[in-house]
């Protein structure tokens, strides 16, 4: 689904997603990626949800969000507490959704000015 251009373009804004990837600001990422508004994309090392290790969120939590939106895949999964550890102590939300309400979750949030992190899972194939 391709998504309108907004005045936050200047961040780094989801302009379209579909099953086998995501385009932040145009460019196309079709492997496991965090975005932050404004800094560059970066690979994120998850190869599928089950894969997911508290140091992927500790991951997260070096880059000082203060909600971090997670985009599952096809469809909504919720970690376990324990993974999320790091974040929770710190008061870092963490939202899990499909991949498809995570993009347009982050879009809004970033739009709103919030520090927002959005981790998405596209598993290898």
């Amino acid at each position: 689904m391709k998504l309108h251009h907004t005045t936050t373009q200047q961040y780094q804004t989801v302009t379209s997603y579909d099953a086998d990837g995501v385009d932040i600001n145009l460019k196309h990422y079709s492997t496991s990626l965090l975005v932050l508004p404004e800094m560059a994309p970066i690979d994120w090392p998850v190869t599928s949800f089950e894969a997911l290790t508290s140091e992927h969120f500790d991951h997260l939590d070096s880059l000082g969000p203060d909600v971090v939106i997670l985009g599952t895949g096809a469809r909504q999964r919720f970690v376990h507490p324990r993974l999320t550890a790091s974040l929770t102590a710190r008061r870092i939300g963490v939202e899990c959704m499909d991949t498809q309400a995570a993009c347009r979750t982050y879009n809004i949030l970033m739009a709103e000015g919030r520090k927002v992190a959005l981790a998405l899972i596209f598993d290898a194939k």
